[in-house]
């Protein structure tokens, strides 16, 4: 592990840990020890890779995306797995726990774990071991008719879903801001190849509320005190969403590109765990219309691709044909510029000339001020020589060469 480790730049307990979430087995501790006796194990074969499992890792945590989901997904010939009712899913053990152990809400309302990488269940705390139980109930039942419920791999970048808790979504919400708990990554069942992410959920009802004394309680369950001649009720009501007590379970696509939804919710008469095994069917029987639905994304996404491609090759070429045909407006006229400032020069070189004549005419020292100012003047105006500046014109393709081949403008 060391030896492995230092090939990618890290220390032997991180690329353990790469091991660990890449599913590879690696010789336990003492190995090679045993292995220089000659009483070492032999080592585990590499498992087959599992839809949803984590397939690439590379320095730094920029994981590469995994190949694209093979359509349609294809039902194993292997048998069924029995899986015991009373197993505890892994998503569901130790849950309870982290979902008592959030954020402080009031009486009734909705918990909020402070972990985020959590079985995706929104429920209250009087209704969080039925809500735990059905999705037990619910990941057992479709790992036994082979399918893997897994939290989603970070590498997948799939979605969740947004919740609206409410028992009746008749009525339009309006502007909302939801304060409800979600989870970083998606809970999802694996049919063949294809994700299709759930979420159970405990409803919403509109209950009338009564504020007493810094709480609010069901106006039902207020008892007004004895009244008396100076009895003043220092109370209001007020109606709000209040978790019922009644589930509702979202089957939907956590692909970004492919909208998809279907729900089953309880009602006071029905329950949504004697209905397990035909959500399994409807889930199972959904994941073919998801391919269909994905299939047609991909064609349409290739589709916008290839035209998003074709607009930016024909911006790249206008803005190429626009910068070369700008270097030929600079260059005409730096050269401009060059040929007038070349006639300023001579005619600063024949006025300097003309006062060196006249001094040398001159005797003593006003000859010896002259020449001394005419130095002066010189070093004043620095290089007089037209070269210098006709060698300093660039021509449009030394100011910038076209991409495309742009032969007919002038100077290419």
């Amino acid at each position: 592990m060391t030896k492995v480790a230092e090939q990618f730049e890290v220390s032997g307990s991180y690329m353990a840990r790469v091991c660990v979430a890449l599913n590879v087995p690696r010789p336990e501790r003492g190995y090679w020890a045993k292995l220089a006796v000659g009483k070492a194990p032999t080592p585990d074969p590499m498992p087959e890779a599992r839809p949803g499992d984590q397939l690439f890792w590379t320095r730094g945590g920029e994981l590469l995306p995994p190949p694209r989901p093979e359509y349609p997904p294809r039902r194993t010939n292997l048998a069924r797995a029995h899986i015991p009712k009373e197993r505890i899913h892994p998503l569901i053990h130790g849950a309870r726990e982290l979902f008592e152990a959030g954020r402080p809400v009031e009486d009734g309302a909705y918990l909020k774990p402070y972990k985020k990488l959590l079985v995706d269940v929104t429920t209250s705390k009087a209704c969080l071991d039925k809500t735990l139980g059905f999705a037990n109930d619910l990941f057992n039942a479709l790992e036994s008719a082979g399918y893997r419920v897994v939290m989603a791999s970070s590498n997948e970048k799939l979605r969740g879903y947004t919740i609206d808790e409410r028992e009746d979504r008749a009525k339009a919400r309006g502007y909302h801001h939801s304060n409800l708990w979600s989870p970083y990554r998606p809970t999802v069942v694996y049919i063949g190849a294809v994700a299709i992410g759930v979420a159970v959920i405990e409803m919403s009802e509109e209950v009338l509320l009564r504020y007493v004394r810094g709480n609010y309680i069901r106006d039902s369950d207020y008892v007004p005190p004895k009244q008396s001649r100076h009895f003043v009720d220092h109370t209001w009501t007020t109606t709000r969403d209040t978790p019922c007590g009644r589930l509702r379970l979202i089957a939907y696509s956590p692909y970004w590109r492919v909208p998809w939804s279907t729900d089953w919710q309880e009602t006071s008469k029905t329950s949504l765990a004697s209905a397990l095994k035909s959500i399994v069917k409807t889930i199972e029987a959904s994941a073919a219309e998801l391919v269909i639905k994905l299939e047609e994304a991909d064609r349409k996404a290739e589709i916008a691709h290839l035209e998003y491609l074709a607009a930016e090759e024909k911006r790249r070429k206008e803005e190429d044909r626009r910068r070369a045909e700008q270097s030929v407006r600079d260059s005409k006229e730096h050269l401009g510029q060059i040929i007038h400032q070349w006639s300023s020069v001579l005619n600063i070189e024949r006025f300097l000339t003309g006062v060196e004549e006249r001094a040398a005419l001159l005797t003593g020292d006003e000859r010896v001020q002259v020449l001394q100012r005419l130095q002066l003047a010189r070093k004043f105006l620095g290089t007089q020589d037209p070269l210098e500046f006709f060698m300093s014109w660039k021509t449009p393709v030394e100011r910038y060469r076209p991409l495309y081949g742009e032969s007919d403008l002038p100077g290419n």
